[in-house]
């Protein structure tokens, strides 16, 4: 069936090819009536060159755009993206200069029609075996939504180089679980091998059609075993829509993330979506983090070898297995319901240009957003390479005044390096082509006062997150707000094709000036101001109730805020776009001295908010907060600070808890945890203690568990011998305390070895 239509989808995912005729785009959509595929065939590649350089391939046309130097360009044409690439390598090598050879074919597509998230597609459609498909079609921006359907999977295996013993999903299209050997029950599928536990997981996707796919290190762990067990058995890895065929593509470096490219499926790793919208968790494992946002864990939890644990449910107790399966599915599924992953990934996208499942990409967002916009202005970018420049300077941050407070208040600028971004009106086109009076930024940089792009974007993005923090759209403002904040780091980066250090100096640089002359107006106030870094000031006012802290903190805010108008409009002629906020009081405070000195730290400090029952302690860069210290350590240094702050006794509670960890009673919370990031055969000298330990471990393992015994570092999993409490007690608490007891005139050496002695 054929038929002429205008259908709006969400983008799920885009690929280029090279083709006879010429560079293929495919796209795949969701739309409101099920999956749309549009394909746009016989497209050219595009570079340019300055209009003085010769070519010995491509398609040349004069174009009416300029090099940010100002040079004329023309654009060279190809038939094929390879053809392109050829030629701007034998340029390059000629000490040549080529402008946006790097950009991607369905990027360059996509953003000079300033689509990002979804798009409206014109033509005719075909009707397809269960979605429909558009060639040749008109392509232009939209800004629709609709429900994106997800299936959760979950693989169990015998090591990861072991026998494939089944697969559960969840999600999209109902529960079920597979498993290899004899016949199932009510509670699982039984199959004959591998190979029909493969054939009957593909057949379920093909069938339930799900948009997303999901899991926990679904990619590196599960999606990757499924296509080498594929290959091996000689199975399509045809997980795409339209039965085209899957693929795992693996990083050039440790330091790079996999990727799964699946035609017309998305998939999001809950561990990698979690991070990119910000979360934090002690520990990414899927049992700590369902804890923590759900209030509920795995189906089992095996105190030893995981792997041993799933052979012996698989040998004696199926139903098990199969619980245990089923139940990582659904609770990848409610932390990304929890967390609202899938609507963070769309409102990512729709924001960016970036595709849903892709991780990190600041700076591809950067040109996904500048680069159109750019040519509207009648310039065209630097190709994208590293580029050499001195890197800028960081954040002011303050030498701190250690002590033990009582109502520090914090205040601090709103979105700062956008803000100045803004108000400057720094701009790669505005450095450019900075005009008439320009205003003055740092490093000899000038900028134009109009005709900027970055600027009117950040105005665009703040008013945005404005109506979604009204809406209460969470995941929309958390989106915006990290594009926001990104816009520095990409400027700084040598990565970046507008890299320039007067760029990002201009902002640090500015910063450090607002930072420290709003430091000293509230110091000339008579306030003391004990602590700064990048975007805030911490200043004690010493004894007052909470209404009183609360007055002067949003007095200081209202007085720097309208200085600040005042200034820039007097000194520059601009207006300011600096927002200062009273954020909050800390009742009781410690900044601590940099460990073994009587100087101030930075970023490390505790703090408690509220009174009475409602207090909050709030602890950064602190031991507590470091989850490569020991759990007692951590939970020791935070009653601590309660005990401390609140003026409840602590001397006696501290010894005894001394002779508790001598007495071999609090073992299980002296148990070290840290991530290994390489391979374990690359540490030859100076091999530190959690290296140790993993290599007695008779498998690989991405994160080891240990403690430190009289015999030096063996994993916790396995039988050890005695722990070696003076470690610990040294190594662990000792520190933990004197971080607080500095203040107190006392240490852990004296309150708890002393006391141990008397008490026996």
């Amino acid at each position: 069936t054929r038929m002429r239509n205008v259908v709006e989808a969400v983008l799920l995912t885009r690929q280029w090819f090279d083709r006879r005729e010429g560079t293929e785009l495919t796209f795949w959509g969701a739309t409101a009536d099920g999956p749309v595929k549009a394909v746009v065939r016989g497209t050219e590649a595009v570079m340019f060159v300055p209009r003085t350089t010769p070519t010995e391939a491509g398609r040349r046309k004069e174009v009416q755009l300029r090099s940010l130097s100002g040079w004329p360009v023309d654009a060279v044409y190809f038939r094929s993206q390879q053809a392109l690439a050829k030629e701007a390598r034998r340029l390059r090598d000629e000490v040549e200069t080529v402008f946006e050879a790097t950009v991607k074919p369905h990027d360059r597509f996509l953003m000079e029609r300033f689509v990002t998230g979804a798009l409206t597609l014109e033509g005719t459609f075909v009707a397809r075996e269960g979605y429909r498909e558009v060639i040749g079609p008109k392509v232009t921006r939209s800004d629709f939504q609709t429900p994106l359907t997800a299936l959760s999977l979950d693989i169990e295996t015998a090591g990861f180089d072991g026998p494939l013993l089944s697969i559960a999903v969840a999600g999209h299209g109902g529960e079920r679980v597979w498993i290899a050997g004899e016949p199932g029950d009510s509670s699982y599928v039984g199959v004959r091998d591998e190979a029909e536990l493969l054939r009957c997981f593909f057949e379920h996707v093909a069938r339930v059609d799900p948009d997303i796919l999901t899991g926990w290190n679904v990619i590196d762990f599960d999606l990757a075993v499924l296509e080498r067990k594929a290959v091996q058995a000689g199975i399509p890895f045809a997980l795409g829509r339209g039965g085209d065929r899957a693929t795992i593509l693996r990083p050039r470096s440790d330091q790079q993330p996999s990727v799964a490219k699946i035609p017309g499926r998305v998939v999001l790793d809950g561990i990698n979506t979690l991070r990119a919208a910000t979360f934090s968790f002690e520990s990414f494992r899927l049992e700590d983090v369902g804890q923590s946002l759900l209030g509920r864990g795995k189906k089992i939890e095996h105190g030893g070898d995981p792997v041993a644990e799933i052979k012996r449910l698989h040998a004696e107790d199926k139903p098990a297995l199969a619980a245990y399966n089923l139940e990582d599915c659904r609770l990848v599924l409610d932390i990304l319901d929890a967390a609202d992953l899938v609507g963070f990934a769309t409102q990512r996208q729709s924001l960016t240009g970036l595709s849903m499942d892709r991780q990190g990409g600041a700076v591809a967002a950067f040109d996904n957003l500048y680069l159109p916009r750019l040519h509207r202005k009648g310039y065209v970018a630097p190709d994208a390479g590293e580029r050499e420049g001195e890197a800028s300077p960081g954040g002011w941050v303050m030498d701190s005044v250690p002590g033990l407070y009582e109502n520090v208040l914090v205040l601090d600028f709103k979105s700062l390096y956008p803000s100045i971004i803004r108000t400057f009106a720094i701009d790669p086109l505005g450095l450019a082509v900075p005009g008439e009076d320009p205003i003055p930024g740092f490093e000899g940089a000038r900028y134009a006062r109009e005709g900027h792009i970055l600027p009117e974007l950040i105005a665009q993005l703040w008013a945005a997150r404005d109506e979604a923090k009204r809406r209460k759209d969470d995941a929309r403002s958390r989106a915006i707000k990290i594009l926001m904040n990104s816009f520095y780091g990409v400027l700084g980066s040598s990565r970046c094709r507008f890299f320039n250090p007067q760029l990002a100096s201009s902002i640090t640089l500015r910063g450090h000036e607002i930072i420290q002359e709003s430091r000293a107006r509230m110091e000339a106030r008579g306030f003391e101001v004990i602590y700064g870094d990048t975007d805030s000031l911490f200043v004690h006012v010493g004894p007052k109730d909470a209404r009183e802290c609360t007055r002067i903190g949003r007095s200081l805010a209202k007085e720097l805020n309208a200085h600040w108008r005042k200034h820039l409009d007097s000194s520059f002629g601009i207006e300011s776009h600096l927002d200062l906020e009273f954020e909050t009081n800390y009742r009781h405070f410690l900044m601590p001295t940099m460990r073994g000195t009587d100087k101030g730290s930075k970023k490390r400090y505790a703090g408690m908010l509220g009174e009475g029952s409602s207090t909050r302690l709030v602890i950064k860069g602190l031991e507590a907060a470091r989850t490569d210290w020991t759990p007692l350590a951590r939970r020791f240094q935070r009653e601590l600070l309660t005990r401390v702050f609140t003026k409840q006794p602590w001397e006696a509670w501290m010894a005894d808890l001394a002779r508790s960890v001598r007495a071999g009673e609090l073992d299980d919370e002296l148990v070290y945890r840290k991530r290994i990031r390489r391979r374990l055969e690359d540490y030859e000298r100076n091999v530190p203690p959690h290296i140790v330990a993993a290599r007695k471990l008779s498998r690989p393992v991405r994160e080891i568990r240990y403690v430190i015994t009289t015999r030096g570092p063996e994993p916790a999993e396995l039988p050890h011998g005695t722990l070696d409490y003076e470690h610990y007690l040294s190594r662990q608490l000792a520190p933990a305390a004197d971080s607080v007891l500095y203040f107190l005139d006392t240490d852990f050496a004296s309150v708890a070895g002393q006391q141990m002695t008397l008490f026996g």
